[in-house]
């Protein structure tokens, strides 16, 4: 079963890519990646004669494989351009999970990646307005509480002499 999954696999992969790489999984599937698109293909026994589990899936940043986002059970009897077909929808599909909420012109996938510390603010609670300023009204009191405090310390001291 290896050797006709590794021969449908080149001929897939001559068909979707021009630079790929073909290897072998541990479970005895085969795996076309493609590091131009950031996208793999693999095909895995299913257990019954002449089909094969194909699933799709993104690189991420450092090469390795994301989880795969789809897959389907396909008939390796069907013929290379039926697969090719069929390659190419779970692709899209994988494709458009990836595209940021900006669009795909607001840049590469941030999927995988830490956050960045300057992220935008949170949007505020329904029926709760926006506050405008950093410093609240009860921080006010307190600084407010805090001065009152110390000008009478300073005034027992310089002022309280005098009794």
């Amino acid at each position: 079963m290896y050797a006709q999954l590794r021969e449908t696999a080149q001929e897939l992969a001559g068909i979707l890519w021009r630079e790929h790489t073909v290897y072998r999984e541990r479970g005895g599937g085969v795996v076309i990646r493609n590091e131009q698109v950031e996208r793999w293909i693999s095909l895995a026994p299913t257990g019954g004669k002449d089909r094969a589990l194909l699933r799709a899936g993104r690189l991420l940043d450092g090469g390795t494989t994301a989880p795969a986002r789809t897959e389907v059970v396909v008939d390796l009897t069907a013929g290379t351009t039926e697969l090719a077909a069929v390659c190419r929808r779970l692709l899209a599909e994988v494709a458009g999970a990836a595209v940021p909420v900006g669009g795909p012109e607001a840049g590469p996938s941030r999927a995988g990646r830490p956050r960045e510390a300057g992220r935008p603010a949170r949007a505020p609670k329904p029926g709760r307005p926006r506050r405008t300023r950093h410093t609240g009204a009860g921080s006010w009191f307190v600084l407010l509480c805090v001065a009152a405090v110390v000008g009478f310390w300073i005034y027992g001291i310089v002022g309280g002499a005098g009794y």
